[in-house]
């Protein structure tokens, strides 16, 4: 059985670069073939990701600024991503994204990566 991930393109969007090396380490040991992290909204562009990207995984806070926007943006564009957060309100997330999953920090790889498949329609949402 191929790794979860096997040969996916994945963004990473997080700002803090410790849990951004976890999550793309974590990407690779599961079969990604690109992962490419962004530490703000501005490194990202909108423009190249649905050719270039597979999925997303999404911190819901970049510096202070909001990612749900760009959220929005990806689900318009049929991206599948997964919000990976410390953020303690998940009604606003589940409001506007009722089919994405809020991974909360601090999380397992396991469970981040489980959601990530399940949300590229390769494995089971638990």
């Amino acid at each position: 059985m191929p790794p979860l991930l096997d040969g996916l393109r994945i963004l990473v969007l997080e700002d803090e670069l410790l849990i951004a090396m976890d999550v793309e380490q974590l990407c690779r040991d599961y079969g990604a073939a690109e992962v490419v992290t962004a530490r703000q909204l501005t490194e990202v562009d909108e423009q190249e990701l649905p050719s270039r990207f597979d999925a997303a995984v999404i911190d819901l806070m970049l510096g202070g600024v909001s990612t749900l926007d760009f959220a929005r943006r990806l689900s318009r564009a049929g991206m599948p991503f997964v919000f990976a957060s410390g953020y303690s309100n998940p009604d606003e997330i589940e409001g506007s994204f009722p089919d994405v999953r809020l991974v909360t920090k601090p999380y397992s790889g396991d469970d981040l990566i489980e959601a990530l498949a399940a949300a590229c329609g390769r494995a089971k949402a638990a």
